[in-house]
């Protein structure tokens, strides 16, 4: 049973994170710690999503005034890609260890699209969020069936924003660490995993520089999270797999001193933490090929979403291959289609009414890992 492995599906699941909460993109797994052996695996991913709506209220930013005429926004969003790493290897019969690199947030806004009678209202807006990870984690086994494990977390950040209205912000690159524990039950015979991963979170203290010359500090603090991944055989050659994470959004702002002292809010927040489900299957066809299928959710929350992330949960679906090119080593490929929750944007000049509506947005994501045992 031991044969049938999720890896199948390591690509698409990383994609999923395309729109899950906030600027969650990799899911923060830590998957590559259970693996026999000596383990080495290089990961690559591209995501391309459309989010669009349409103006519907009026904007002054106190110079122009864009009334809303169902102007379309077109996409506001760019392509990006990610990639991944993990290596691990068993010290003795009790200890283990890994040492996992992911891009766990970002973020790519770029309203580039003019429409007539007049343009949207953040037509020239772009913004963007960018951030390394490198995990270590230490794991180990109490017994056959019990595990428990623990290590730190370096996360590496920036971001930028220019906004049609002129203004500008740049943050420093700043480096913080956290830790992340959790533990483990596994009946090996019939390839069952619950683990349970606690994920601590991390303050970053940048300097910003606003309008090109003004420079203040900024705390905006990553979310601690959650996850709980099971997995079970179901059948000869047949696993059952399911996730849950849920992060603490409602801890993360982006707060500039200027432009919270002109606007009177934080340039990017969230009201609600969220919850991300999946479920799927994997299936060995052969000692070569085995494939796997998931579906993956995350319940809209309502309310006003931001203008630079006019998003409110999402479904999905994802089918992945895996192929044994030898008994060490094989190639995973997935492929995921994500439907976007629709989301309204509040007016940043007249708070409390609806300013975008954006409905019927989707992404597609493409994904594939090599992995070697020794």
């Amino acid at each position: 049973m031991k044969n049938t492995s999720i890896l199948a599906l390591a690509c698409a699941v990383t994609a999923t994170g395309a729109f899950a909460g906030g600027i969650d993109r990799s899911g923060q797994s830590i998957a590559p710690i259970f693996e026999d052996g000596s383990y080495l695996e290089f990961s690559f991913g591209s995501v391309s999503p459309t989010v669009s709506g349409v103006q519907t209220g009026t904007y002054n930013d106190g110079t122009t005034v864009v009334p809303g005429l169902g102007q379309s926004s077109g996409n506001m969003v760019e392509s990006y890609t990610s990639v991944g790493a993990a290596y691990k290897t068993d010290l003795n019969d009790k200890f283990s260890v890994a040492l996992i690199f992911d891009q766990p947030f970002g973020a790519d806004v770029n309203y580039s699209f003019a429409d007539s009678p007049a343009p949207y209202a953040y037509t020239g807006s772009t913004a963007s969020i960018d951030s390394n990870s490198l995990t270590a984690v230490l794991r180990y086994k109490i017994n056959d069936r019990i595990s428990v494990l623990g290590g730190v977390r370096e996360v590496t950040s920036k971001g930028k924003v220019a906004l049609s209205n002129g203004y500008t912000m740049n943050t420093t690159t700043e480096t913080d660490w956290g830790y992340v524990i959790g533990a483990a039950y596994e009946i090996p015979d019939i390839a069952l995993r619950a683990a349970l991963t606690y994920n601590s979170e991390i303050t970053h203290d940048f300097t910003t520089t606003e309008n090109g010359g003004f420079d203040s500090p900024m705390e905006t603090r990553l979310p601690q999270s959650v996850n709980l991944d099971f997995q079970t055989g179901i059948a000869a050659d047949t696993l059952l797999m399911a996730s849950v994470r849920w992060a603490e959004w409602t801890a993360f702002d982006i707060s500039p001193t200027g432009y919270v002292a002109s606007a009177g809010d934080a340039l990017v927040d969230y009201d609600d933490d969220t919850i991300s489900y999946s479920l799927g299957v994997g299936r060995r066809f052969n000692d070569k090929l085995s494939g796997s299928i998931m579906v993956g959710y995350e319940k809209s929350t309502g309310g006003y979403s931001g203008n630079l992330g006019p998003t409110d949960g999402y479904a999905s679906l994802g089918l992945g291959l895996k192929y044994q090119i030898t008994e060490q080593t094989a190639i995973s490929g997935g492929v995921r289609y994500v439907w976007i929750g629709d989301a309204e944007t509040e007016n940043p000049t007249a708070p409390g009414t609806t300013f975008g509506e954006f409905t019927g947005n989707d992404a597609t994501a493409f994904g594939i890992k090599i992995s070697h045992s020794f």
